[in-house]
């Protein structure tokens, strides 16, 4: 089983405007939140730790895991309320947030409620900006570290800045997960953020002399740039008439992993198995996952079904 760990909120589009004001499309999302979806979407066995809210939108979020098939043992009911993000959408579809909400539930986590994995949890994923809110950050960052000799650990830092503008803050949070993930997936344009003026090489060698087996750098329609264990390789992008990319970069995760799953690697000692070719088919059929939700209005990710075989 996959154990997904970070926010879980609202995405709110505008979706019309009235004499009055704005009328909303309110759509479940937060990165983690996704990825768990997504890999139970794809036929994989998941779970969501994060901080939950009591009130009707947490009951919501709760409610569409159950319905999701995501395994909902680990959730952690908090009194504080659920975190509102508004969506603005470029020209070319590529979201722009605007979160609301301080203290909220799924910043809230402490690390008494960390729990104890069973050994069926073989891989925990990591990201978003649960990794820089407190007392969350720390607590999950714990939680790496308890579980990194035992477990996959998949990280992908998806910094927003409009929740912590603190660069060298996501910097650090970075830093400190590359020392014990096995799995690093990151934006190109997330990475030239946190480390402006590095090239794109420079940081997949840094983190892969620190043990990181597999980083895949997206650049949306270009495709991806990859190391594995040091040897790099280019995948191609896929066009598709896209509606948005809101949640493209967490169906690439889910993918990623799924991917593992399905050729028999998605542990510690798996994914240091992974030979070049059974890399280029994983990320091939993430690029393939990720295009498939650009063309569906929000984080709608795609099934099995929907995606070729490896």
């Amino acid at each position: 089983m996959f154990l997904s760990c970070g926010e879980a909120l609202f995405d709110f589009f505008p979706s019309a405007e009235t004499d009055s004001g704005f009328l909303f499309d309110a759509r479940i999302g937060g990165s983690p939140f996704n990825v768990a979806v997504g890999l139970s979407r794809l036929g994989r066995g998941a779970a969501l730790f994060t901080g939950l809210s009591s009130d009707p939108l947490g009951r919501r979020l709760e409610r569409t895991l159950v319905d999701e098939g995501v395994d909902t043992t680990w959730l952690v009911r908090k009194q504080n309320q659920t975190t509102l993000a508004l969506v603005g959408l470029d020209p070319s579809g590529v979201p722009q947030y605007t979160f609301y909400g301080h203290d909220t539930a799924d910043s809230s986590v402490g690390e008494k409620d960390l729990p104890e994995l069973p050994r069926s949890v073989v891989a925990i994923h990591f990201g978003s900006y649960s990794l820089v809110v407190e007392p969350t950050g720390s607590s999950l960052l714990r939680l790496a570290v308890q579980n990194h000799d035992a477990r996959l650990i998949s990280f992908d830092p998806n910094p927003r800045l409009n929740i912590e503008s603190d660069v060298g803050r996501w910097r650090r949070r970075v830093e400190e997960f590359s020392q014990i993930a096995d799995l690093i997936k990151v934006s190109e344009e997330d990475l030239e953020m946190l480390f402006p003026g590095d090239d794109i090489e420079s940081a997949m060698s840094r983190w892969s002399s620190r043990g990181v087996q597999l980083i895949v750098v997206t650049r949306g329609h270009d495709g991806a740039l990859v190391s594995l264990r040091g040897e790099h390789f280019e995948a191609p992008g896929s066009t598709v008439e896209v509606v948005d990319t809101v949640g493209a970069g967490d169906s690439f995760q889910a993918a990623l992993l799924c991917g593992l799953d399905e050729l028999g690697k998605a542990t510690k000692p798996g994914i240091a198995e992974v030979t070049l070719d059974e890399c280029r088919k994983i990320v091939d059929f993430a690029v393939a996952a990720a295009a498939m939700t650009c063309t569906r209005r929000g984080a709608d990710l795609p099934r099995r079904l929907d995606l070729p075989n490896l």
